[in-house]
C-alpha cells in the first residue's frame, strides 16, 4: 500500500528499510520479488517499477560480537579490531539470520566504522553553525573554544546511542542558558558571545559581561 504508491508518485526515490532484521517475513517476499523483477504490483494490479530506486536496508544484527551490545556505527573502547575482522564477522551473522536467496541480491554491505570524539565535535560545528546563523539574524555571532566544543561533545555522547543524545545536551548546556540571556538583555547586537570552558561548566562572555552556565 504505502510503500507502492510512494515509488508510483516519485519513482527516483531512496528506500530505506530500518533495522531489516526486524521484519515481518512478507517484507522479505516483496523485496525479493522488487529484486528479482524490478517491480511490485500493489493491491490494486497496477504495476509499480522499482527500476529507478536505490534500496537502503539497515542492520544492528552484528552489534553485539562487534562492540558487545554496542550498535554498529557507534564508538567502542577497543578500536583494535580490523575493518577485515568486522566484514567477517558480519558476513557470519547474515548468513546466520537471512536465507542465502536474500544475502545473493545484495548489492553491496557496507560495515559502518566507529564514532570517535572527533566525529562526534564535526557533528557539533554543524549544530553550532546552524545556531549561529539564527544568531546572526538577531545581530550576534557565536564562538565556541575546542575545549568546549569538545566538552559538550562528551556531555552529548552515550556508548548505546552514540551522537543522538548531542541535540539535547546542546540544547541543555547552550541554547537553553543562552536563549535566557538573550531575554534578559545580556548581549548587544553587533557582540560577539564566547563560549568557554571554566571549571566544568560553560561560560558566556560578551565583553564585559560574563554568564556562568
Amino acid at each position: 500500500g504505502q510503500l507502492t504508491e510512494k515509488v508510483r508518485r516519485k519513482p527516483y526515490s531512496v528506500v530505506l528499510f530500518d533495522e531489516i532484521e526486524k521484519a515481518n517475513p512478507d517484507v522479505f517476499h516483496l523485496l525479493l520479488q522488487i529484486m528479482d523483477d524490478g517491480r511490485l504490483t500493489d493491491s490494486y494490479g497496477r504495476v509499480i517499477d522499482f527500476k529507478n530506486t536505490v534500496i537502503i536496508m539497515t542492520s544492528n544484527i552484528s552489534s553485539q560480537s562487534l562492540d558487545k551490545g554496542t550498535s554498529l556505527g557507534f564508538h567502542k573502547d577497543d578500536l583494535a579490531m580490523s575493518h577485515e575482522r568486522m566484514q567477517k564477522d558480519l558476513k557470519h551473522d547474515l548468513k546466520r539470520m537471512f536465507n542465502p536467496e536474500f544475502l545473493n541480491r545484495l548489492s553491496e554491505t557496507v560495515v559502518f566504522r566507529p564514532l570517535d570524539i572527533d566525529h562526534i565535535v564535526s557533528i557539533l560545528d554543524v549544530q553550532l553553525l546552524q545556531i549561529n546563523e539564527q544568531l546572526i539574524q538577531q545581530g550576534l555571532t557565536l564562538d565556541v573554544t575546542m575545549e568546549a566544543k569538545r566538552w559538550l561533545a562528551e556531555k552529548g555522547y552515550d556508548k548505546s546511542f552514540g551522537a543522538r543524545p548531542l541535540k539535547r545536551a546542546l540544547q541543555k548546556h547552550l541554547e537553553d542558558i543562552l536563549s535566557d540571556e538573550m531575554l534578559k538583555g545580556r548581549f548587544k547586537n553587533g557582540g560577539v558571545i564566547e563560549v568557554s570552558l571554566q571549571e566544568d561548566a560553560l561560560v558566556f562572555t560578551e565583553k564585559s559581561s560574563v554568564v556562568s552556565a
